[in-house]
């Protein structure tokens, strides 16, 4: 039996989400095994495979969601692991629950730029013009 790892693994290692991978493996585009405990698992050599392929939606790279608004964050209220951030992006005022470490690592802040993505029931935030 070839070596396989777990399904949040081969997705990382893929730059994909874990629920694109069980698409994928309900549209015949990639093939998992069941292991002892019924949970999906995926021969390395499909990771390696699907690991080489170019991709559009690659882990850390520009989005394919529409509906970006860019501004400035107006207000950000952490509260234990989570926080609320206020983004004022043209006439739209966007609030976002995310997680407090996110706004830590954002660096995100009253009068700071960023960017709010909106898709399906989702908001992504991520700060804009870092100067290095």
């Amino acid at each position: 039996m070839a070596r396989t790892i777990p399904l949040g693994e081969a997705a990382k290692a893929i730059g994909v989400s874990v629920d694109t991978l069980r698409r994928w493996d309900a549209a015949g585009k990639l093939r998992t095994q069941r292991d002892s405990r019924n949970h999906r698992v995926v021969a390395v050599s499909e990771v390696t495979r699907l690991a080489g392929t170019p991709r559009r939606h690659r882990t850390g790279t520009q989005s394919s969601a529409r509906n970006r608004m860019t501004g400035i964050v107006r207000s950000v209220e952490v509260d234990g692991v989570m926080a609320l951030v206020e983004i004022e992006a043209g006439p739209f005022l966007l609030t976002a629950a995310i997680t407090r470490d996110s706004v830590e690592e954002l660096g995100l802040a009253p009068g700071v730029p960023a960017a709010a993505t909106v898709k399906a029931t989702s908001v992504m935030v991520e700060r804009i013009g870092l100067s290095a």
